[in-house]
């Protein structure tokens, strides 16, 4: 496997030349929240293109043009730029995310935003690593945990719950944070820099790899209810450092929803 990640890592690095900083399109997905760039198809191309020539006859679900294609024994869970709103706008806040799922279990994720220069990666069962260093999560209490979260963008009938989520922790930790991307968000986690995490829902190619990366670095991610997410299907996630934060994380989403509302 630590081969198959090599070289992961070294097709994302050369994919991310094609994330231009200038002279790229910007298009709509169904509304002005939801973008798409010339540069995510381009990335997207790339990838799909040199990750089919790495393991023949594996599968990919990706975020752009509705490639869904999940019925292999190794799938590609792809977003070409996450975090595509800063992207558009110029701001640091924006990643590659590639994960790879065996028999539908998550086993390498990497991570990379070119201009924070962190590429994070891990392999099931061998650590998490940012730049070639190992990573592990903090041991911060809950009360004392920074907090990244949103207002579930693309649907935003659910705000008000999440507002009352959000509020609800913001009052019993330290404070909150809004990066923009959830793959950088969750691999903040899992180098110690936040505690705890909530989105309402995220689909696979947000929180795959780097939900693999908190797991790996010591932390905990689940989903409604806390249970085991699912790296195919979209999804709500909730993180934490720490086994007890995480419990708490969930009983207050239980406080709020009795059930998924979608």
């Amino acid at each position: 496997m630590k081969m198959i990640t090599d070289k992961i890592i070294e097709t994302v690095r050369e994919a991310a030349g094609l994330m231009v900083r200038s002279g790229f399109e910007v298009m709509e997905k169904g509304s002005s929240a939801n973008l798409v760039t010339s540069s995510d198809l381009a990335v997207q191309h790339f990838l799909v293109g040199r990750l089919a020539e790495l393991i023949p006859g594996s599968g990919f679900l990706c975020e752009e043009e509705d490639l869904d294609d999940i019925s292999h024994e190794y799938i590609w869970i792809i977003d070409p730029i996450d975090g595509t709103a800063n992207y558009a706008r110029s701001m640091q806040d924006c990643c590659i995310s590639v994960a790879l799922a065996r028999n539908g279990e998550v086993c390498a994720g990497v991570v990379y935003s070119p201009w924070r220069d962190e590429l994070y990666h891990a392999e099931k069962g061998s650590g998490a690593f940012c730049n070639g260093h190992r990573i592990k999560v903090s041991d911060r209490p809950f009360e004392d945990g920074l907090f990244c979260t949103a207002m579930s963008t693309y649907r935003k009938e659910f705000a008000r719950t999440c507002s009352d989520i959000i509020y609800d922790v913001y009052m019993r930790s330290n404070d909150f944070r809004r990066y923009g991307s959830a793959a950088i968000e969750l691999c903040l986690m899992a180098a110690g820099y936040v505690e705890l995490y909530f989105e309402m829902r995220l689909q696979p190619w947000d929180f795959a790899a780097g939900g693999l990366i908190v797991k790996e670095a010591g932390g905990v991610v689940c989903g409604f209810g806390g249970e085991r997410l699912d790296p195919f299907k979209p999804s709500m996630v909730i993180g934490s450092n720490r086994e007890d934060s995480c419990r708490e994380l969930v009983s207050t989403v239980g406080r709020y929803l009795s059930e998924l509302p979608y």
